[in-house]
């Protein structure tokens, strides 16, 4: 087999992995994963350059899960050629939708800003959807010379893990591997044996704090913001940040932690996406299942807002503070929290609270790391808010997790390929795994290729 590495190597995003089998007229060639590049102007200039292979000759697409740096450029495969099979678990092909036509609107935006032609058009983003078949976790799936597996990653609603075989080797690609235990969803499943696996490295360097104590520190967050009178914008992706913060709130407000305060969804997409999230109740842990047995909406309580339509965005500015505005991006490279966030960030009483990961290069980087100016629609915004993080709540496997998740299989592996991580993040976990499991392992460069 040839596995080569075409996005994803030293970078967070724009995972894509090509994976090859078999001899002339014989050969079968599959994608894991299609995603956008982001962050840095440089990342995102990579998604208007043409794919280095022919994706007329790919066979089959599998999705690991919905994130957009996993899946951004599948209509773009399309428009270049692309007519195989496209694979993932049925949610994660319900998400994509709504986030590829989501994506395909800022997409082309942005295109026209640089005088480009825009990636792909929604078109491409419906075609691409018919060649999409959802497969549910253990089914076995054939294609060509592989045999495929998708398992619970327990990252996101409906992510997976993937084990393809053939010729006599096992290689899983991890995709994003959860923190565990998820509030809402089952956790991660752990794999038995394989030769060689492609490992995520996004929290490679880092240890999470306990749960328990960031679900104090939000609640402590939302307080201050109400004695302070002030306005505290989170900026969260709309897939899973989203539905765990809305999760977490509930649990606090019903308890009577946190006052009963004005709280925003303020995107359209996560308001889609959470309806989908109603739709798959099937792959929630036992307690969310009890809950909603229960009688208890755990996406609803008391405050909350949603604005689907512009002007109800709008009307948000309206509200006297204290209020709290959850908005997209989660790394404010577009969306509606930029309108916040230019209102708000050079506001003294409010608060700003990442809590997802903030690429290199991205606005939401560049807020964390104390730029006192930044430039948000035009214009330069001074920065006097307060400014947070709860790492705590990331989706993400910390280095603990990963190398747990490694540990079954450490007897079996011949070669882990550490992917998906700054280069930073990628060397601290491929010492640590070389030290404590003895395994080899690779940091691969873009565009390499390598012999399995």
């Amino acid at each position: 087999m040839k596995l080569s590495f075409y996005g994803g190597a030293k970078n967070v995003t724009g995972a894509n992995y090509l994976l090859e089998s078999g001899s002339l007229g014989g050969e079968t060639r599959i994608l894991i994963d299609c995603g956008l590049n982001q962050g840095s102007n440089f990342c995102e200039r990579l998604n208007f350059e043409p794919f280095p292979y022919d994706p007329r000759s790919v066979d089959a697409l599998l999705v690991t899960h919905a994130h957009i740096d996993h899946t951004g450029r599948i209509p773009k495969l399309y428009k270049n050629g692309f007519r195989g099979k496209i694979y993932s678990t049925p949610p994660t092909k319900e998400f994509a939708h709504f986030m590829l036509l989501d994506s395909e609107g800022i997409l082309t935006k942005e295109a026209l800003r640089e005088n480009r032609e825009p990636i792909f058009n929604s078109e491409d983003v419906g075609e691409s959807m018919k060649l999409w078949e959802g497969i549910e976790y253990h089914k076995e799936l054939q294609v060509g010379n592989f045999k495929i597996k998708f398992w619970n990653a327990g990252h996101i609603l409906g992510s997976a893990f993937i084990l393809v075989e053939a010729e006599g080797k096992k290689i899983i690609f991890s995709g994003d591997l959860g923190n565990n235990p998820p509030p809402i969803i089952q956790p991660t499943e752990m794999p038995e044996e394989a030769d060689y696996c492609l490992i995520e490295s996004t929290y490679g360097n880092r240890t999470h704090e306990e749960e328990a104590i960031f679900k104090n520190y939000l609640e402590d967050i939302i307080e201050d913001t109400v004695k302070s009178k002030g306005t505290l914008l989170i900026p969260a992706f709309a897939m899973e940040r989203t539905q765990k913060l809305l999760y977490e709130l509930n649990e606090l407000i019903e308890n009577g932690r946190i006052p009963k305060i004005p709280i925003f969804v303020d995107s359209p997409l996560a308001i889609k996406l959470t309806s989908v999230y109603k739709k798959y109740q099937k792959y929630f842990n036992p307690e969310a299942d009890i809950l909603i047995r229960g009688g208890d909406a755990i996406f609803d309580f008391p405050g909350l807002k949603t604005t689907l339509r512009t002007e109800d965005s709008k009307a948000i500015n309206n509200v006297p503070a204290p209020k709290v505005i959850i908005a997209g991006s989660g790394m404010s490279q577009g969306g509606r929290i930029l309108h916040h966030e230019k209102r708000y960030l050079s506001d003294p009483k409010s608060t700003i609270i990442f809590v997802g990961y903030q690429a290199e290069g991205s606005l939401g980087r560049q807020i964390l790391n104390g730029e006192k100016v930044v430039r948000i629609l035009g214009g330069d915004i001074y920065v006097n808010c307060r400014i947070l993080t709860l790492p705590g709540y990331s989706a993400h496997a910390d280095q603990p997790q990963l190398l747990k998740w490694i540990n079954p299989m450490r007897k079996s592996l011949k070669k882990i390929f550490i992917v998906q991580g700054e280069e930073t993040s990628a060397e601290a976990l491929g010492q640590k795994i070389r030290d404590e499991l003895a395994i080899p392992t690779h940091i691969p460069e873009i565009k390499e290729s390598v012999i399995l």
